[in-house]
């Protein structure tokens, strides 16, 4: 890459950063995201400078790609709508992870509001389960330990342990199932 290729790439950053930022931060909501496809844009504007130098408007090729990234993300994140008993076919268990048992949420108010109600019910399951059970449900979940992380630490074996999270799932899909019934009847 020349100098002035590099000059080019150094002031196209510099006068869309922030609001290519701005931009992305409207549609994605996390701040991480929104700053990783923003680098991967302009990663992909240094890296491939070769083919861009054709590019007669750099600004619109720029939203162009921001858009697609933000398009991949979403085409990656599996949306989840409130009731999960679609994707549970007959004669299963079902998810065995809070992510699989918990629906996509946005920022809004309302969005919050659910997710306050939502963390109360998983509170209120936990602290009605008995012990083996929401221990291993929270260290396996909450803090990141498999399951044999779990068994080194409590000497159970890990069929034991699976089993006593699939009761703790279970319970939660009961009450979570409960809640989401009574948000869609309001």
């Amino acid at each position: 890459m020349s100098p002035k290729e590099s000059e080019k790439i150094t002031a196209a950053y510099k006068k869309e950063h922030n609001r290519m930022l701005g931009y992305i931060r409207k549609r994605i909501p996390v701040s991480v995201e929104a700053e990783d496809i923003l680098q991967d844009i302009f990663y992909q504007l240094t890296v491939g400078f070769n083919d861009i130098r054709r590019i007669e408007n750099l600004t619109a090729w720029l939203y162009k790609v921001a858009d697609n990234r933000i398009t991949d993300l979403f085409r990656k994140k599996r949306h989840e709508t409130l009731s999960y008993n679609d994707a549970v076919s007959e004669g299963e268990d079902g998810p065995l992870t809070l992510e699989e048992i918990l629906p996509s949420v946005g920022t809004s108010p309302e969005d919050e509001e659910l997710k306050e109600l939502i963390w109360e019910t998983i509170d209120d399951t936990l602290s009605s389960l008995p012990e083996e059970q929401s221990s291993v449900f929270i260290d396996n979940e909450f803090n990141d330990m498999s399951f044999k992380e779990i068994s080194g630490k409590t000497g159970v074996a890990i069929n034991t342990l699976i089993s006593r999270k699939r009761y703790a799932v279970l319970a939660l899909r009961k009450n979570l199932d409960e809640l989401y019934k009574q948000i869609k009847n309001n």
